[in-house]
């Protein structure tokens, strides 16, 4: 009889130390970046009730929490701002004293080496909880562009080290960096929010950042989830426009739009592990059905693979600390 042929796959996986070897995806703690929820007030630290372990912080706060991500060496942060007042056109975005702008030059002095991504929406300002302008319950996208450019300007002027449009407004890319050039940070990146899912994932962020829309929803302006193509188009748009990253949102349940948009751009990826994702982690974790650590690693692992360079996630501080064996 002719011996049995075939493959042994298994070689390769005789021990740890060996798997470690052949490991194709790498997770490091270079590839994380933080989001901050900063609110309006003094002595701020309440915790979202959706996402357990996640705070709006005060300024008065911040600083504690800032020499805590840069002791475990997460080198970046993106900032979002909870505003204690909000108007129709959401004048806290851009105003120059605004919540993240403050926020922004107290980690830019206390930890210049901490890249700070600005956040450039309008939803969390807006009285109406839209990105951009009303009128007659209809959401405007050119008169919006205006007031994006401002809000990245005023971000840069701040110290912002990356701006990241998160609005879905056609041409939000274009207006954008041409505001920057003209008000001379032509060297400053957009981080473009290129392919933004209107997602049932997003509810535990809005709670935290008081955005929920006051009526309607963002399907005119974020992407259908059932759509592959648009999301080519919507990225190839950005980086004719100049993007110089490209985000896709959420990422859980768009691996396969990550992979293709990270092929066909060759720009560095950024998946953004958004909160409806992390809540559900931590709510199977604090019931006991699944293994929190193991799961975390293995999800962000799995966004690594995917295409991500770098992963915008909740579990950045605690992701660091299961590498590190703490």
């Amino acid at each position: 009889m002719n011996p049995l042929q075939f493959t042994r796959h298994r070689r390769l996986r005789n021990s740890e130390a060996l798997r470690s070897m052949v490991r194709e995806t790498k997770l490091q703690k270079e590839d994380l970046i933080y989001p901050l929820f900063v609110a309006e007030g003094e002595n701020i630290r309440q915790e979202v009730s959706s996402m357990p372990g996640v705070f709006n912080l005060s300024l008065d706060l911040l600083g504690e929490e800032l020499d805590d991500i840069v002791s475990l060496g997460i080198p970046a942060i993106i900032l979002f701002g909870v505003p204690a007042e909000k108007d129709a056109e959401g004048t806290g975005a851009y105003h120059n004293h605004g919540i993240v702008q403050e926020a922004t030059r107290l980690a830019k002095e206390r930890h210049p080496e901490l890249l700070v991504i600005a956040d450039t929406c309008l939803c969390e300002y807006t009285d109406h909880g839209h990105c951009g302008v009303i009128e007659g319950g209809k959401i405007l996208n050119d008169p919006s562009l205006d007031l994006l450019a401002k809000t990245a300007v005023s971000q840069a002027e701040a110290g912002a080290d990356i701006i990241a449009p998160s609005n879905m407004m056609d041409g939000f890319v274009t207006v954008i960096r041409h505001a920057l050039d003209e008000a001379g940070f032509e060297d400053i990146p957009v981080m473009s929010y290129a392919v933004k899912y209107a997602s049932a994932y997003y509810g535990p962020f809005r709670e935290a950042a008081g955005s929920s829309p006051q009526f309607g929803d963002r399907k005119t302006y974020q992407m259908d989830p059932a759509n592959r193509l648009e999301a080519i188009r919507e990225a190839q748009s950005d980086i004719e426009e100049g993007a110089d990253m490209l985000i896709v949102k959420p990422s859980l349940a768009y691996m396969d739009i990550m992979r293709e948009v990270k092929d066909f751009s060759g720009l560095p990826l950024v998946a953004y592990n958004v909160s409806g994702e992390y809540a559900m982690i931590k709510a199977a974790a604090q019931n006991g059905w699944v293994d929190e650590e193991k799961i975390v690693m293995e999800t962000l692992t799995g966004m690594k693979r995917a295409g991500a360079d770098m992963i915008i996630t909740y579990f950045a501080k605690d992701a660091v600390r299961y590498m590190e064996g703490n």
